[in-house]
């Protein structure tokens, strides 16, 4: 299996929610995206992406990390246009699912990044290091959170900064590669 193959089939946000999402999980992704800000800093930074990154998004519509996490790709690209995402169904899609497991478990959300022309970059998902501090800390795991985000939650602040430090990670792999550069003559 070909995972860039799988980020051509992916939907962009909207789409996968019309098309998985239930009227409560739009609802709840919503509210979630709702309450999704970025800081002047995070803003500045992304506004500096210059290369296409393609980012597949294995997810669930009805996953309360995924609710938490998504929308703040979606304001990543808001910045960065060069970003652009496409959600791919956990259930949909078992042998997408079966290759990016996590601790031999199907987990959600995990990015797949790729160069413009489809060459894998990076992986990364689950939950970041900012929400496990917090289950740790709490004593809580639950399997699948609620989505609930509150605006101005220092711990969604740190989740959206531990994803922008990844796709930071990648804009700078990208820029700096060596074919990347021959190709835009830069």
């Amino acid at each position: 299996m070909n995972l860039f193959d799988k980020f051509t089939a992916g939907l962009p946000l909207p789409a996968f929610l019309a098309k998985y999402g239930t009227d409560a999980d739009r609802a709840k992704w919503a509210r979630a995206a709702e309450q999704t800000t970025l800081t002047d800093a995070q803003k500045q930074l992304l506004g500096k992406f210059t290369r296409r990154t393609n980012v597949l998004v294995l997810a669930g519509a009805w996953c309360g990390d995924c609710a938490g996490q998504c929308p703040i790709f979606e304001r990543f690209a808001e910045v960065a246009p060069v970003i652009v995402t496409h959600y791919l169904d956990r259930d949909e899609h078992a042998d997408a699912q079966a290759a990016l497991k996590i601790n031999g478990g199907n987990r959600v959300p995990v990015a797949v990044f790729f160069s413009e022309d489809g060459h894998e970059v990076a992986r990364y998902g689950e939950r970041t290091l900012a929400k496990y501090r917090q289950l740790v800390a709490s004593q809580i795991g639950e399997t699948c959170g609620t989505g609930l985000v509150k605006a101005g939650d220092p711990v969604q602040q740190q989740i959206a900064q531990d994803w922008l430090n990844e796709f930071e990670r990648v804009q700078w792999i990208l820029r700096l590669s060596p074919r990347l550069r021959k190709i835009h003559n830069d």
